[in-house]
């Protein structure tokens, strides 16, 4: 535990009192500060606390009438829909602010996936109480749940959702033409025109095998030829820094391909494109385009929001650019660059004590103040050596107070179930660290 002391001058008078810090935002009071609050009890010190979305519940600690006075706790309460980030308890503090920072962030579940020859609408998004409701192209029909809703666990209220094909094709079967042997021979060939087939799902049969099945009735009435035909787009490629999945043969007509981006590109143009009947694709072209991180916000949140599924952060504070613990860890890190890389992982440096402090996202500069709201967001002692592993839901993973080598990193966060997924795509995208 780290000792401060703080040291207040007033006319007439000196006198001075201590208190202990953490790093959790929490002060225990000595009898000096018992004495000072005795003297100014009741008169407001620290500024008052507002909650959007969310009330506040406060003791003083004689029953002042203003709750605001030192010595003051304040509890935070989220309303519902909405979770705490921070501090649920803050004290005021002899410094005249609160020991820690709060806020009420309303929830927010994982995005659906898109169920093919389909989609839905919702009412707000992946926000919590979000209303989502799914729909089925022409010729499809609903197999599952049709609405779903983001619950405040953060997930979908269960059930699995898909368009099908249920309803079978309308098979015209060509009229027989009748035919005579000729002299001597006691077989003779009857043919017939192209049959009609229509389905209601895409206008035509698109599977030869398909087609044979339902026209089994005409088969057997005689000899039947038939010439099936398939419809393909050109193929699409996956764009640079991402990955592209395909269902059916890839390019045939119904075929849907889906893109994602690798960790730090941001997806541009569609999500997803159909080979569609006039063998072109739906949608726009898609790319991968670096990820703007914008350090010029007001809150810590704001910024390590922008990461929110897309990045895993690793946060490594120092007192000092001097400390060993943190010169051996950077330097370890220099040296795994790609392997940061292919884990999606940004890392964050905190040096030095506010106001003297620097921070930085690889050459971008964080201002003094939005380095120290990390600290206090995250807890995160300033007089020590400490690193910060947060995957990408935003989840506080692994703590460290000492450093580690790259290696026994990796392996962590290879252990994350989001991760495995990656891994898979990583390897048939053939994208990988050459030693």
């Amino acid at each position: 535990m780290d000792t401060w002391l703080i040291a207040f001058l007033f006319v007439g008078s000196q006198f001075s009192y201590s208190f202990g810090y953490d790093g959790s935002g929490y002060s225990a009071y000595g009898d000096d500060e018992d004495s000072y609050s005795h003297r100014y009890r009741g008169v407001p010190w620290c500024a008052p606390i507002k909650v959007k979305h969310g009330q506040v519940s406060c003791r003083t600690p004689r029953g002042e009438y203003y709750k605001n006075v030192m010595g003051t706790r304040c509890k935070i309460h989220c309303k519902k829909g909405y979770e705490m980030q921070g501090s649920p308890e803050v004290v005021c503090m002899a410094t005249k602010q609160w020991s820690g920072n709060y806020a009420c962030r309303e929830i927010r579940c994982t995005k659906l996936t898109m169920p093919a020859n389909g989609g839905y609408k919702c009412s707000d998004g992946s926000y919590y109480n979000s209303r989502c409701e799914y729909f089925c192209s022409p010729g499809y029909t609903l197999k599952g749940e049709r609405t779903v809703t983001c619950m405040s666990n953060k997930a979908w209220t269960t059930g699995q959702t898909a368009c099908v094909d249920v309803q079978p094709p309308v098979i015209k079967c060509p009229s027989v033409k009748e035919k005579t042997a000729e002299p001597g021979k006691l077989t003779v060939r009857v043919t017939w025109d192209t049959p009609e087939g229509k389905d209601t799902a895409d206008g035509i049969l698109t599977e030869p095998q398909d087609l044979l099945y339902r026209l089994r009735p005409c088969w057997e009435q005689g000899l039947l030829q038939v010439l099936c035909a398939m419809r393909r787009c050109n193929p699409l490629s996956p764009p640079d820094n991402g990955y592209m999945k395909c269902d059916s043969d890839g390019d045939n007509y119904g075929a849907t391909c889906e893109f994602t981006c690798t960790g730090g590109y941001e997806l541009q143009g569609s999500a997803a494109r159909v080979c569609q009947y006039g063998m072109s694709w739906s949608g726009t072209e898609t790319s991968c385009s670096p990820m703007n991180i914008n350090v010029g916000v007001r809150s810590a949140a704001a910024l390590l929001d922008q990461f929110y599924e897309k990045r895993r952060l690793l946060i490594i504070s120092a007192p000092t650019a001097a400390n060993h613990y943190y010169r051996f860890q950077m330097t370890n890190l220099q040296h795994a660059q790609c392997g940061l890389d292919l884990r999606h992982v940004t890392v964050v440096e905190l040096v030095g004590i506010y106001p003297a402090q620097i921070g930085r996202i690889r050459h971008r500069l964080i201002p003094p103040g939005l380095a120290l709201q990390i600290r206090l967001l995250l807890q995160i002692s300033n007089n020590n050596y400490n690193m910060v592993l947060i995957d990408k839901q935003g989840v506080d993973k692994m703590r460290y107070t000492f450093p580690i080598t790259s290696a026994e990193l990796f392996t962590t966060i290879d252990t994350f179930p989001l991760r495995k997924e990656e891994m898979v795509l990583q390897e048939q995208a053939g994208h990988t660290c050459q030693p």
